[in-house]
C-alpha cells in the first residue's frame, strides 16, 4: 500500500466484507500494516464468521452481528496483547472473514473406472458423476488446516482434494450398498446421503461438511453396453426358437417369390416333401385317415348265406396309417468330394446354394454309375428354372 492506502487507513472505522463472488471461501481483510483502531466496527453478516489472528495464533471469532472492538468483547486477543487496563490505542490483528453458507453444484467423477463385484455380472468397472455441496462448519480448523496464511482462499483450491476423497469412497460405499449393478439407478439418491455422512465424518478435522453429495449417473464401459443390449433384444424377442422359425420361413416366401431366381422350384419341392411327412405324422389316424369299411349287417350279401350272425365279427381298425416309402438317398460330387446323402429337400438346397447344377455328377442307389444331374429324369424339377449352358461357340 501506499502514503494514500495508509491515510485511508487511519480513517476507516469499519471492518467488514461484502462478498462479491460466488467461491471465495476465506478472506482477509486488507489493512496497511494489519492496523485497528479501538472501537472500530465489526460488521458480521449472516452466513459469515471473523476470525482474529495475531501474530500467527487464532484469537477470538465472532459470529453475525455488529461489534465495537473493545477489550471488553476480545478476552483472548487482550491476553495475547497483555492488555491488563483499558487500552486504547491502534493494535496490530489479521481479520479473516469465512464464508459458512452452502457452495452447492461443485462437480465430481471418476477419472478412472471403479472396479466393483456384482453378483450376476462379475467384476465390472464402474464410471459415474455428479455434483455435491460443502460448507465451513468450523472456521478456526480450516483457517489451521487449509488456509493458512492465504489472502482469498477460493473453493478451487479445495476442489480437487475434496474430489479425490469423493472418488474414493465411492468405490467402498458401493461395495457396502450390496445392491445389483442393474438396481443402482435406483439405489443412487440412498448411497449419496451415505456418502454424505461419510464424508462430512472424515472432513470434520479440517472443518468442512458435505451436506449434499448427488450421483447423477452410474454407467459401465460401452462392450459392456453392448452385452447388456444385445441380452435386452433376447428378452424382447421371447421364445428364440420360434423366432427363428419365423425368420425362416419369411426368408423362403421371399425367395420362392423371387422370378427367374431358381429357387422357386427346387424350394417348392422341398416344401412339398417336407409338408407331406410333417401331415402324415401328426394326422389322426380316428379322423383324418381313413380307414376300411364294412357293410352292416342288413346289407345285402352280409353276412354270407349260411354263416351264423354271431360268428361274424368285423375286422379290427387299423391302428395307423403305413409307414411312407423309403425316399432315395442321393450323393453329388463337388470339387471331386463325394457329399451326402442328401433327400429331395437337401438336393433343392443345394441347388440354391449353386453347389448342384445340371453338369454335377449324382448316384442313388440303383444307378450303375455317377451321372450328371442335368440326365437323370428324376432330378428335371430341379432344373425347372434354370436353362441349360449355351453351346459351345464355332
Amino acid at each position: 500500500m501506499g502514503l494514500i492506502d495508509k491515510i485511508k487507513g487511519e480513517f476507516i472505522d469499519i471492518v467488514e466484507w461484502l462478498d462479491q463472488t460466488r467461491d471465495t471461501i476465506v478472506w482477509r481483510f486488507p489493512r496497511y500494516d494489519n492496523e485497528i483502531k479501538m472501537g472500530a466496527k465489526l460488521v458480521v453478516r449472516e452466513s459469515q464468521v471473523a476470525v482474529f489472528v495475531n501474530e500467527g495464533r487464532i484469537a477470538d471469532a465472532y459470529g453475525p452481528g455488529t461489534y465495537e472492538l473493545q477489550t471488553q468483547n476480545m478476552p483472548i486477543l487482550s491476553t495475547l496483547k497483555g492488555w491488563k487496563y483499558g487500552f486504547h490505542s491502534p493494535f496490530k490483528a489479521e481479520v479473516y472473514f469465512v464464508n459458512t453458507r452452502q457452495f452447492t453444484d461443485l462437480k465430481w467423477g471418476t477419472q478412472n473406472p471403479v472396479m466393483v463385484r456384482d453378483p450376476e455380472f462379475g467384476m465390472v468397472r464402474l464410471r459415474a458423476f455428479g455434483a455435491y455441496s460443502m460448507r465451513v462448519v468450523e472456521p478456526r480448523r480450516l483457517l489451521t488446516e487449509l488456509v493458512g496464511t492465504d489472502p482469498q482462499f477460493r473453493t478451487e483450491e479445495v476442489s480437487e482434494y475434496l474430489r479425490q476423497m469423493l472418488v474414493g469412497r465411492l468405490s467402498g460405499a458401493l461395495a457396502k450398498a450390496e445392491v445389483p449393478m442393474l438396481d443402482l439407478a435406483a439405489h443412487q439418491q440412498d448411497i449419496g446421503d451415505r456418502l454424505a455422512g461419510a464424508l462430512s465424518q472424515e472432513l470434520a478435522e479440517v472443518g468442512i461438511a458435505i451436506p449434499k453429495f448427488i450421483i447423477e449417473n452410474i454407467s459401465v464401459p460401452p462392450e459392456v453396453e453392448k452385452a447388456m443390449d444385445k441380452r435386452t433384444e433376447m428378452g424382447v424377442v421371447g421364445d428364440l426358437d420360434r423366432y427363428t422359425k419365423y425368420q425362416t420361413a419369411n426368408a423362403i416366401a421371399e425367395a420362392a417369390g423371387t422370378p427367374g431366381s431358381g429357387m422357386g422350384e427346387g424350394l417348392g419341392l422341398g416344401m412339398g416333401v417336407a409338408a407331406g411327412q410333417r401331415f402324415a405324422q401328426n394326422i389322426n389316424p380316428q379322423q383324418g385317415y381313413p380307414q376300411q369299411q364294412y357293410p352292416p349287417a342288413a346289407a345285402p350279401g352280409y353276412p354270407p348265406q349260411g354263416a351264423p350272425q354271431q360268428g361274424y365279427q368285423q375286422p379290427p381298425a387299423q391302428a395307423g396309417p403305413p409307414p411312407l416309402p423309403p425316399q432315395p438317398q442321393w450323393y453329388i460330387a463337388v470339387n471331386g468330394a463325394q457329399q451326402g446323402p442328401f433327400d429331395a429337400a437337401g438336393l433343392s438346397g443345394q441347388v440354391s446354394a449353386g453347389a448342384l447344377t445340371r453338369d454335377t455328377l449324382v448316384w442313388r442307389n440303383g444307378m450303375a454309375q455317377w451321372t450328371a444331374a442335368g440326365q437323370v429324369g428324376e432330378l428335371a424339377t430341379l432344373f425347372g428354372a434354370i436353362p441349360p449352358p449355351l453351346p459351345p461357340q464355332s
